[in-house]
């Protein structure tokens, strides 16, 4: 038999090879393509720049259309764009769609891209055969100008790592969406409800911290920490650069409905998907303004580490010692939803 690959994204070194040998295209107009740490693709029109984006949505059920706009506006503007134009393919299962469901789905669509001045351009829609759940794939469209745009390989040595909100942000949220009679069992209806708001306060967008940071300046780098969580996001930035990083791990912001969910789901934090929170590499001399002007507009931020020479590795310093920071394999929300 052979080997299968997991549930979740392909191991990164897979992918890597994959991409270098069928998706090395040669259109001078294409300015950043496909690689690892790249959230979406920049395509020069001359004056302006075109930043687009396909992501899918996969593990949420409620509130889906309102995630894929989301999912899909967060990494166009971690390359430093507007958002602007989105597009989805939804696919509806079998014998359980209903007028109610397919109403539910466009309203979320209609309501997230309204809040991000998003404009609903196009896209497909049909009952599929052999599904379970609705499933979206977005495809978000943004611009920018020639030299307003950054992508996950610009890190510098020298460079600090800042980082907006926290961790396991979407995990809280998707958890008490779909796991809410165990979440309420456990805990509490109110603590139930305080997590399920986790998708507006703090909330999934980066499209405002990312718009802040790009106007203070400085920054080299961005990247929207998804599947994989915080640990491979940061291995993302740092392998597309080619630098080392030193992770301060009591400086990574977890808050406390998401720290005790991670506890009783045995998930590490670290490598739980993480929309919601924006990884901003910046200049050093810029970290504490664009850090000073997230915070004044109600965004909280933390200084988690610096870029360090290839040589050092990607670090984390834990309980006072230096360890290499985790690898995983999978997003650590796949136990939640295997054990269903």
């Amino acid at each position: 038999m052979p080997p299968y690959y997991p549930v979740g994204k392909l191991p990164a070194e897979d992918l890597d090879r994959i991409l270098r040998r069928h998706a090395s295209g040669s259109d001078p107009r294409l300015l950043v393509g496909p690689g690892i740490g790249r959230d979406a693709a920049v395509i020069s029109f001359g004056s302006s720049v075109l930043v687009t984006k396909t992501d899918p949505i996969t593990f949420a059920t409620e509130e889906i259309g309102w995630y894929a706009v989301n999912i899909n506006a967060n990494d166009v503007a971690a390359m430093g764009a507007a958002p602007r134009w989105f597009l989805t393919t939804i696919l509806l299962p079998e014998a359980k769609t209903s007028p109610e469901l397919v109403d539910s789905i466009f309203s979320g669509l209609s309501r997230a891209c309204a809040e991000l001045g998003v404009t609903l351009c196009g896209g497909h829609t049909e009952i599929t055969h052999g599904l379970d759940r609705p499933l979206l794939i977005g495809q978000m469209l943004g611009e920018t100008t020639p030299d307003g745009y950054v992508s996950g390989s610009g890190a510098r040595v020298g460079d600090r790592i800042l980082l907006t909100k926290g961790i396991a942000i979407e995990a809280t949220a998707l958890i008490a969406m779909e796991k809410g009679d165990e979440v309420r069992a456990r805990f509490s209806d109110e603590f139930l409800e305080t997590c399920r708001r986790y998708l507006r306060r703090p909330g999934l967008s980066v499209v405002k911290d990312a718009r802040l940071a790009m106007e203070t300046g400085g920054v080299h780098a961005m990247h929207d920490p998804t599947e994989g969580g915080l640990a491979s996001g940061l291995r993302e930035i740092a392998v597309a650069s080619g630098v080392g990083m030193l992770i301060e791990e009591d400086q990574v912001p977890l808050l406390p409905e998401s720290d005790a969910l991670c506890a009783y789901y045995g998930l590490d934090p670290l490598g739980t998907i993480a929309s919601g929170a924006l990884l901003i590499v910046v200049d050093p001399d810029r970290a504490a303004p664009v850090a000073a002007r997230l915070s004044e507009a109600g965004i909280p931020v933390a200084a988690i580490g610096s870029v360090r020479p290839p040589e050092f590795g990607i670090r984390i310093r834990r309980k006072g010692s230096l360890v290499d920071l985790p690898a995983f394999d999978r997003d650590e929300i796949g136990k939640v939803f295997e054990a269903s």
